[in-house]
């Protein structure tokens, strides 16, 4: 790593990131902070990065809480002048927004929730609507693979739950979860769940 590198390379500072794939075509530059230092061998196995490389910079692109690594000197990081404290992520409970779930099929916010379980959960006190949403939703991501007959969602079989949604720690396989509760829990929010 150049010294220049070397000293710019420090946990705090700003930086833009543009991902490999979109490097020559003008692609986005993503703003972020570097979150951490690492060095050594040990730094391949970790990051997936090629062993023998030398040191990362673990960073978290704005909006973001997992971290990428890049190398100090890949030709898509940009390092700022500005240097500043890295900012805590927010934990506990909180309301989700579309940006935090899937996306919103039928007017409903759907997400699939366990990791390759097939669940799925829709956020509205309407069954019926909670139905269409998830059928919807089913469809556009099996695409020419859904079979109606066969993958539609009754309304019958959607379980009422009360909710709330609390992040986890940066890095974990899941950035949030959903906890049952009951109504009147602080944060609760009223939603279908569908068993795979």
């Amino acid at each position: 790593m150049a010294d220049t590198l070397t000293e710019k390379a420090v946990v705090g500072r700003r930086i833009t990131l543009t991902y490999y794939r979109n490097l020559g075509d003008g692609g986005p530059e993503r703003p972020g902070i570097i979150t951490g230092i690492i060095t050594g061998i040990i730094t391949g196995i970790i990051t997936g990065i090629v062993p023998d490389q030398g040191a990362s910079v673990k960073i978290r692109l704005d909006g973001t809480r997992c971290s990428v690594y890049a190398r100090p000197d890949y030709e898509g990081l940009r390092y700022l002048d500005e240097v500043t404290d890295v900012p805590e992520l927010p934990m506990g409970r909180f309301r989700p927004t579309l940006d935090d779930l899937e996306g919103e099929w039928e007017g409903v916010p759907v997400c699939s929730i366990g990791e390759d379980s097939g669940d799925l959960i829709a956020l509205t006190a309407d069954r019926e609507a909670a139905a269409r949403a998830m059928n919807t939703y089913r469809r556009d991501m099996a695409g020419c693979l859904y079979d109606p007959e066969f993958d539609a969602v009754a309304a019958g079989a959607l379980v009422a739950h009360w909710a709330y949604f609390e992040w986890q720690p940066e890095d974990a396989e899941c950035p949030w979860f959903v906890n049952w509760t009951h109504e009147g829990d602080d944060q609760a929010l009223h939603l279908y769940y569908l068993p795979a």
